[in-house]
């Protein structure tokens, strides 16, 4: 991704685009573009760093995104531990994450000091809770699935769970915590409510953090912890998502990648915040715009693509059929 102020491009990572826009113009707009599906949910720190033309960290995500919470990078060994609901049916497990609203502080804060007590007390083993998020440090490295919780939501997660021979320390702690979860007060008291069971933990991204180093990457504006942990150990700017595209063209006219926060999302904002992409590439503030949604969409616009005038309409961003 060239960086200069001649030539400045913007990646804007979106929770939602599909049955999103709502104003004609601009889905004439984007239809104008380069539309490509890519499989949902979309891992968007890897599609952010394939466009930059970055690797892709070899391990130890759990510990990138520990970092990006904190501004510290782990020195030990950690893996993503975040609650979820295993819900039975028929002969399978489908995995339902739970999210910030989904479950209080106090009650996650509840179910990881039971989990440090039952399964932590030789010290081998630390459950931690910052956020909405678990995590574990192992003093010894265990195998763990490559795959986000999120990347699994409402559906069977054996495919991604780590194979039985080569990680049976991790499923057999796996178990030891659904046992230990299911005698929770916390639990009981979220199903007399009609509330799901924190049920499970998902265990995924374990490693060691990489070593700080410094690559040129441009600015990153975003809430999500994962891709300010990577900004992070590059040594690059990373600021929080500042609430408007706009604010962003105008901290980094050189361009940069930024993160709408899903608090933010909604029909009305995300035609805002395409219409502020849309005006910088007319007024030459941009050179090219790229928009990854977390629900399988890229598209990718250069400031001469508004001459395609034969592209009217374009079905992958139309409300998907269920």
């Amino acid at each position: 991704m060239p960086q200069s102020h001649d030539n400045p491009d913007a990646i804007v990572l979106l929770p939602l685009l599909r049955g999103r826009v709502r104003d004609r113009k601009l889905l004439r707009w984007l239809s104008q573009g380069r539309l490509e599906e890519l499989p949902a949910p979309v891992d968007l720190l890897a599609e952010t760093l394939r466009l930059l033309g970055l690797d892709y960290p070899r391990e130890g995500l759990a510990a990138l995104r520990m970092w990006g919470q904190t501004g510290d990078r782990p020195g030990t060994w950690i893996a993503a531990a975040d609650p979820v609901y295993m819900e039975p049916q028929l002969d399978r497990l489908f995995l339902h994450v739970l999210r910030p609203g989904d479950v209080s502080k106090p009650e996650l804060r509840s179910l990881f000091d039971a989990l440090q007590a039952t399964l932590g007390g030789d010290g081998s083993l630390g459950f931690a809770r910052l956020g909405s998020y678990g995590y574990i440090r192992s003093a010894q490295p265990m195998v763990t699935s490559a795959t986000p919780a999120a990347a699994l939501d409402k559906q069977n997660p054996d495919g991604s769970l780590p194979p039985a021979d080569a990680a049976a320390d991790t499923l057999n702690l796996i178990s030891e915590i659904e046992m230990t979860l299911h005698a929770q007060p916390v639990n009981a008291e979220r199903q007399s409510r009609g509330q799901p069971p924190v049920n499970s933990l998902w265990i995924w991204g374990g490693g060691y953090a990489p070593e700080p180093g410094r690559v040129p990457v441009p600015p990153l504006y975003s809430d999500e912890p994962l891709l300010r942990g990577y900004w992070e150990s590059v040594a690059g700017k990373a600021g929080e998502w500042p609430g408007t595209v706009s604010a962003c063209l105008d901290a980094a006219p050189a361009g940069f990648v930024a993160s709408v926060s899903s608090a933010h999302d909604g029909d009305a904002s995300c035609d805002n915040e395409l219409a502020a992409l849309r005006d910088a590439l007319r007024a030459r503030r941009l050179r090219r715009v790229v928009l990854l949604s977390a629900d399988g969409v890229r598209v990718t616009l250069h400031r001469f693509d508004r001459f395609r005038v034969w592209r009217r309409s374009a079905s992958l961003l139309q409300e998907p059929v269920t």
